[in-house]
């Protein structure tokens, strides 16, 4: 037609203003302030918006909504000793349901002084976290704590498999070995030194940490107490997961045809807490 290539695809002075887009951005931020941009992008499409991945790389570059960095790791786990451990067959299992398989694993949160130390299992299928429990010291009433809650939320069948590292909070505790075996989970363990094989619960203590904790600055128990329960729930009912779908635990467990099970963490003192919610 005569016509040069450039004006094909000349840019028309009436383009879309991306004003209200960079607000439903800043909103997502302010809910979730360590996601990536492929998250974001999971969220606008909920919201209603069809967003192009480079735009919005491009956008959470030109207006500072790029995660915060992360801080150093500390490792919680030790793994010298001469306890029996459970043999590591988590790979073998299909998970294809609720309660077919348990990640377990521990981490400390700083406060001025100290550390409160927190112990959580989820369910694999839907990323929910089923029990937890936090304490002042990180021994084997910790982890009881937190398997009990997931026990008695869950009521999980026989065929239930337990994963954890090799901790000894996890290996050298006759009454945790007790516990799982009168309430039927079987225990597997990781292989030594292998970070992967716990990768899940890895990923949902840097989440919470960099989301729920180093925001708020926690500098007492009694902070820890208060606001970590308010984290987990909104973990569960508002984190999206890219491996469902980048839905959330809560709304993937509605959405599948199965029962629906609650939450619950177990009555402990001496912790001051809501009620119901902590361990030891």
């Amino acid at each position: 037609m005569g016509i040069a290539r450039s004006t094909y695809y000349h840019e028309p002075k009436g383009f879309a203003d991306d004003t209200a887009l960079v607000e439903s951005m800043h909103a997502i931020k302010e809910e979730f302030e360590a996601d990536g941009w492929q998250r974001m992008q999971a969220a606008l499409r909920h919201r209603g918006w069809v967003v192009n991945h480079k735009k919005i790389k491009r956008l959470m570059r030109e207006h500072a909504l790029h995660p915060p960095r992360r801080r150093r790791f500390v490792a919680t786990t030790d793994r010298d000793h001469d306890a029996p451990v459970f043999p590591d067959r988590s790979r073998e299992r299909e998970v294809d349901g609720p309660n077919r398989l348990w990640v377990a694993d521990l981490t400390c949160i700083a406060i001025l002084g100290g550390f409160i130390y927190l112990a959580a299992t989820t369910d694999a299928w839907s990323r929910r976290i089923v029990g937890y429990a936090l304490g002042r010291r990180i021994d084997a009433r910790l982890t009881l704590a937190a398997l009990t809650a997931a026990i008695e939320s869950r009521d999980p069948p026989p065929e239930c498999i337990h994963h954890s590292d090799r901790s000894s909070h996890y290996a050298a505790q006759g009454a945790y070995r007790a516990l799982l075996s009168d309430h039927g989970p079987v225990g597997l363990m990781a292989r030594r030194g292998n970070p992967f094989d716990n990768a899940m619960m890895e990923g949902f203590m840097k989440k919470l940490k960099v989301e729920g904790v180093y925001p708020l600055a926690l500098e007492s128990a009694e902070n820890v107490a208060e606001h970590v329960p308010r984290v987990i729930d909104s973990y569960n009912e508002r984190r999206r997961h890219s491996a469902l779908g980048y839905l959330s635990s809560n709304r993937y467990e509605k959405e599948q045809p199965r029962t629906r099970v609650e939450t619950a963490a177990l009555k402990c003192t001496p912790l001051p807490t809501p009620p119901n919610r902590f361990a030891i």
